[in-house]
């Protein structure tokens, strides 16, 4: 048995779950705001970009090399810095639900954080 290999598995189901979990929250957000016709468009761009974090790091689980690895990890990284933008529109026009929405700020940078620490690790553990 390896601890080491399902310690990391372990971090990594976990890790997608977290990014499961974020993507419902959007999506629940979403569903709450839409009675506001002014955050019709926020809300679209919101769903694209905070469900994209995601679906990013499954499919770059599955690649075939580190360098694409990488690829699809930089792709989240972008895809949350866009949903930070906004996340942060948002809160800005709806008063009454900045609660929520800093939450949910708060887990996509934390979540950015894990995504560059993990690019960051496997380019110093691999010859690119």
């Amino acid at each position: 048995m390896n601890l080491k290999s399902d310690s990391k598995n372990t971090f990594k189901q976990q890790f997608k779950k977290r990014c499961f979990d974020f993507s419902i929250e959007v999506l629940n957000l979403s569903e709450k705001l839409r009675a506001k016709r002014k955050n019709w468009n926020l809300l679209d761009q919101l769903v694209r970009s905070g469900t994209s974090i995601g679906a990013n790091i499954v499919e770059g689980g599955n690649s075939v090399s580190k360098r694409e690895f990488i690829n699809y990890f930089q792709i989240a990284i972008k895809s949350a810095s866009e949903t930070l933008y906004w996340l942060a529109l948002l809160k800005e026009i709806n008063e009454n639900d900045t609660n929520q929405i800093g939450k949910l700020i708060k887990e996509c940078v934390e979540i950015k954080k894990i995504i560059t620490t993990i690019i960051l690790n496997t380019k110093n553990n691999s010859r690119l």
